[in-house]
């Protein structure tokens, strides 16, 4: 199916349908349930929170999982439970999202970053084994943009240098390898329903493991953080319905427009807070529950995820075979890999060039613009400039499309082709080719 255009005059087809980057993955029935939550008994407490808690072990395929507000919150509380802190050092893989150091620093563990492959945009091991200290104590190992990372090689790397494997699985609820769900390899994983991932409960994270004493010291620290207040329960269960609403093809348009000119200002709860994007110390209100209203709408849709996955592994199928007919080069997975694609990476040499072009039919991710997502200023995090080269060129050239269950065939041939257009001739600049910039980097290291 065609997406629909009409002609205004000289702008040209103007889409009638603009497709957000994420959104999706809620219905207008979860947003009921949200609306009746927020004035219930059942907003901070009720049985739903630990049913929740179940059924996201039964995904997984592990013993154990265990809720936070947020998925920092839940690694953070893992490294905890593992004893990490002042005198070990953590490798963990560029680009990432800047709340992952953070929640490595405020243990007060060392960073040590590893770049990452132009192949998938997963560690590069190699490089990994280069940077190892005596101090190295755990991996961080992430499957970026839901593409899992070469979990034998990662095994086989923690086992021989007797450090601790940690997946983050913030990207890749869904994602399988050689048969298995992710999350399911290391010691433990970590994940994330924010609502930019699979599914959404607008901010929350979960922790998996298999391992009972890790969980018995998590179990600790899970009763240690403090309930969320009501008011901002309410506020995340608001946010849910209106992103369900504002990000509907029909009306985004209409709702960026609007965005872009208050200048981005809301009142709804961010993300990510300033303190955490300059590296300051920990934000006092960081260790948090997840609240059971959050568990009874993400419950819902990891209810659905078998639906939610095929259709992200559809659209993905379908990205591929057009951005490969139109010349684009795409992500190679490794060979056990079962992606699932929050969102569809895209190496462009014109960045801001693409986002225009491809304007009319999508608001288009950006994921990564630094190594160190949302991070102002790299030298608070102890991250030297040119140490993660590929990652850096990366944070340059990608632009990532949107997946999600309101993604139609012909909304991707209509971003493919924007993009095509877009696209200057491969000879005109060699920034094009990922697997260049790998042979350029690996030669100046």
């Amino acid at each position: 199916m065609k997406a629909r255009t009409k002609r205004t005059g000289s702008t040209g087809p103007i889409a009638k349908r603009q497709l957000a980057v994420h959104g999706g993955m809620t219905t207008w029935a979860d947003c009921a349930v949200a609306l009746r939550l927020i004035g219930s008994g059942r907003l901070l407490d009720g049985t739903e929170l630990a049913e929740y808690e179940r059924a996201f072990a039964r995904e997984i395929g592990v013993s154990h999982a265990l809720s936070f507000s947020t998925g920092r919150v839940g690694l953070y509380g893992l490294l905890l439970a593992l004893g990490v802190g002042a005198g070990d050092d953590v490798l963990l893989q560029l680009p990432t999202h800047v709340v992952v150091p953070n929640a490595i620093r405020y243990t007060g563990a060392r960073l040590v970053y590893v770049d990452c492959r132009v192949e998938d945009y997963n560690i590069d091991l190699a490089q990994a084994e280069q940077r190892l200290t005596p101090r190295t104590k755990v991996l961080v190992l992430q499957h970026t943009f839901g593409i899992p990372s070469d979990i034998d090689a990662a095994c086989a790397f923690a086992e021989r240098h007797r450090i601790v494997l940690i997946e983050d699985c913030v990207h890749s609820l869904g994602a399988r390898f050689d048969g298995r769900a992710v999350g399911s390899f290391g010691r433990a994983a970590f994940f994330s329903t924010e609502e930019t991932k699979t599914i959404s409960s607008t901010m929350g994270g979960m922790v998996v493991t298999n391992d009972d004493d890790l969980v018995a010291a998590l179990r600790l620290f899970q009763r240690r953080c403090r309930q969320p207040p009501a008011s901002l329960t309410r506020r995340y269960l608001a946010k849910l319905v209106l992103y369900h609403a504002l990000t509907e093809p029909h009306v985004h348009r209409f709702a960026r427009a609007m965005y872009g000119m208050t200048g981005r200002r809301h009142a709804l709860p961010r993300a990510t807070i300033a303190g955490e994007r300059r590296g300051a110390a920990k934000p006092s209100n960081y260790e948090q529950q997840l609240s059971n209203a959050q568990a009874v709408v993400v419950l819902r849709q990891l209810q659905r995820l078998d639906e939610n996955v095929a259709h992200r592994r559809a659209v993905a199928e379908r990205y591929e075979t057009r951005l490969r007919e139109a010349g684009f080069r795409t992500p190679t997975p490794t060979a056990k890999a079962e992606p699932v694609y929050v969102r569809y990476p895209v190496w462009v040499q014109d960045r801001e060039r693409s986002l225009r072009a491809t304007r009319r039919h999508a608001v288009l991710g950006t994921w990564f613009e630094s190594v160190l997502e949302e991070s102002e200023g790299l030298s608070a995090f102890g991250y030297e400039s040119g140490s993660c080269s590929r990652a850096e060129a990366a944070a340059k050239h990608l632009v990532n499309l949107p997946t999600h269950q309101r993604v139609t065939p012909g909304d991707v041939d209509a971003i493919v082709s924007a993009l095509a257009h877009a696209q200057p001739p491969a000879s005109d600049d060699n920034s094009v080719d990922p697997q260049r910039q790998h042979r350029d980097s690996d030669s100046i290291a």
